[in-house]
C-alpha cells in the first residue's frame, strides 16, 4: 500500500449520502472491473454497455485505459512498478464514482493479480465485479487491432502484457466474457443479465 504522506488531514462526510444518490438515479453504484489482454474486447464491449445503459436510463461511465493515460496518469509508464501505481490510481477513481451512484466501468489490462485484489478491497462487498474478457495471445494477435503486437514481437515496444511481460488470469471472477466464441451482442447481455441478477439495475427489459 501507497504510504499516506499528507498529516493533518480529515475525512469529510456530506449530507448527502451514497444511498440517497443511489435512490435518485434509480440504481447501485458499483465497479465493473473489465480485465484482459490488449484487444481481447475489453474498452469495446465496455463501450456498448456503457450506451445500452445509458439508452435505459441510467448512468454509466467508462474509465479507459489509453484515455487514463493522456491525463490523470500522463507520467506513468509500463513498467511493473508503474502499472502498479496505475491501477492503484484508477482503483481509488472509480472508488469515489461509485460512491457518487454511477454505474462505473473500467477497462485497464491490468495483469497482476495484487493489483486488483487491491482495488476490489477498496469497495465493499458486492460492489466491484470483475469481468474477465477472455481471449488468447493468439487471437488477439490476429485483431491487432493497434499494431501493439507487431511492435511487440520487432521489440519496439518492452513491457507488453503477453509478449514480453506477464498476464495473470482472474482466478474467481465474477464474469467471464469469450470474446472469441460471444458476438459483441452476447457479450453485451451477458453483463446486462448479471447486472440485473445482483439488484444494480432493476428491469431487464428496459434495457433491451
Amino acid at each position: 500500500m501507497t504510504v499516506q504522506k499528507a498529516t493533518n488531514i480529515v475525512w469529510h462526510g456530506g449530507n448527502v449520502t451514497k444511498n440517497d444518490r443511489e435512490k435518485l438515479l434509480n440504481q447501485k453504484g458499483v465497479v465493473l472491473w473489465f480485465t484482459g489482454l490488449s484487444g481481447s474486447g475489453k474498452s469495446t464491449v465496455a463501450r456498448e454497455v456503457e450506451r445500452r445503459l445509458y439508452e435505459a436510463g441510467h448512468l454509466a461511465y467508462v474509465l479507459d485505459g489509453d484515455n487514463i493515460r493522456f491525463g490523470l496518469n500522463r507520467n506513468l509508464g509500463f513498467s511493473p512498478e508503474d502499472r502498479k501505481e496505475n491501477i492503484r490510481r484508477i482503483g481509488e477513481v472509480a472508488k469515489l464514482f461509485a460512491d457518487a451512484g454511477v454505474i462505473t466501468i473500467t477497462a485497464f489490462i491490468s495483469p497482476y493479480r495484487a493489483d486488483r485484489d487491491n482495488a476490489r478491497a477498496l469497495l465493499p462487498k458486492g460492489e466491484f465485479f470483475e469481468i474477465y474478457v477472455k481471449c488468447s495471445v493468439e487471437e488477439c494477435e490476429k485483431r491487432d487491432v493497434k499494431g501493439l503486437y507487431k511492435k511487440a514481437r520487432a521489440g519496439e515496444i518492452q513491457e507488453f502484457t503477453g509478449i514480453s511481460a506477464p498476464y495473470e488470469e482472474p482466478l474467481t471472477p465474477e464474469l467471464v466474457l469469450e470474446t472469441a466464441k460471444e458476438t459483441l451482442e452476447e457479450s453485451t447481455n451477458k453483463v446486462i443479465n448479471f447486472l440485473v441478477a445482483q439488484g444494480v439495475i432493476k428491469q431487464k427489459g428496459d434495457i433491451e
